[in-house]
């Protein structure tokens, strides 16, 4: 059922690419959309800082029955920001409806780990939402719809959404991890006290989890290496990765709720990186689909894993021939494994439907 009595704006989709009419407005769903992040992603994505300033937005918002009437008081302030870009808004408890047309979908939506759960229960969860949500994305969304997920465990919710959603491109489903990329940025420029804006190419490999390894080896500050920068390998090599990869945890005990202005910033980041492109020389991270081999850095195919990537013309390329170091292997190898741990866990949930 539609929630919202706001203009319910349709307009044919495009493809998009950076070369697309900006009069035409890009159609961008958020799930999970009266929740926290939702609630931040949403006014950033209507003030441009997912595609630009020039380019017109309708937003379709979806989220649970019992969350109707908070989704209802977001499309509500979401009017009264009155916001230029902000072409319609579609707000609806209805997946299918939902996805009619979209051209971005962002994934935020999942059912969380609760006190006692086992990771079995809470996949199981995920596997049911996520299956109904590929289904409809698959019949409804625009063709090349570009897929987000951020609702943990993302990289896996992205596999099973891949999975159920065979005619989306493989390509065009990916999961966040430039949180964790922008954790590790922030990190070096309050060590180094070099702006963040200056702090070029960390890398996170794997999971967007405790096991992911975040990877300076390649990175710089002010134009220098980030290990001569901060010319500490103890810390590089120990406390700075700790810190990326418990920030969440960090973050919901000084503020008794988890990330969301900065997971929204991040979703911005991801997309319109990867829409727009990524500036020369610089590349970002990204969960995506190993390729296996050579090329994925001898992650094994088909895990849903964090690469550093480039982007040019609405597609990610895994940057090439980095030189892998044998601490850097064992860690890539280690946030794997739990991967294809997740992986194993999924298939069998869903041999047993």
């Amino acid at each position: 059922r539609t929630l919202a009595t706001t203009d319910r704006i349709h307009f044919p989709p495009l493809p998009l690419t950076p070369t697309r009419t900006m009069a035409a407005p890009v159609h961008v769903m958020i799930t999970g959309a009266a929740g926290q992040i939702g609630y931040a992603l949403a006014p950033m994505v209507c003030r441009g800082a997912m595609f630009g300033p020039d380019v017109p937005i309708v937003l379709h918002l979806l989220d649970i029955a019992p969350a109707a009437e908070s989704l209802k008081g977001v499309a509500m302030e979401l009017v009264d920001a009155a916001y230029p870009l902000l072409k319609g808004i579609v707000a609806t408890t209805d997946v299918a409806e939902a996805c009619k047309g979209v051209e971005v979908a962002v994934m935020v939506g999942g059912f969380p780990r609760g006190p006692g759960m086992e990771r079995k229960e809470v996949m199981g969860k995920n596997i049911s939402i996520y299956k109904s949500q590929a289904s409809a994305l698959e019949e409804h969304a625009a063709p090349g719809c570009k897929v987000l997920v951020v609702a943990n465990p993302a990289n896996t919710n992205a596999l099973i959404l891949s999975t159920y959603a065979p005619k989306i491109p493989k390509e065009n489903v990916t999961c966040l991890t430039r949180l964790d990329h922008n954790r590790a940025l922030g990190q070096v420029s309050q060590r180094t006290g070099v702006p963040v804006s200056d702090v070029k190419n960390c890398i996170i490999w794997g999971n967007h989890s405790s096991s992911q390894y975040p990877d300076v080896n390649h990175g710089t500050a002010g134009g220098k290496p980030i290990r001569e920068a901060i010319a500490d390998d103890e810390y590089l090599n120990g406390e700075f990765v700790k810190t990326v990869q418990q920030r969440g945890a960090a973050i919901i005990a000084a503020r008794k709720l988890s990330s969301a202005l900065s997971a929204a910033s991040s979703v911005c980041d991801h997309m319109r990186d990867w829409v727009n492109g990524t500036p020369e020389g610089t590349w970002v991270s990204m969960g995506v689909l190993s390729p296996g081999g050579d090329a994925g850095y001898g992650i094994e195919a088909g895990l849903m894993y964090s690469f550093p990537v480039t982007c040019a013309g609405g597609k990610w390329s895994i940057v090439p021939g980095l030189p892998i170091d044998e601490r850097s292997r064992g860690l890539m190898d280690a946030t794997a494994a739990e991967l294809k741990e997740e992986k194993v866990l999924a298939e069998e949930l869903i041999a047993a439907m």
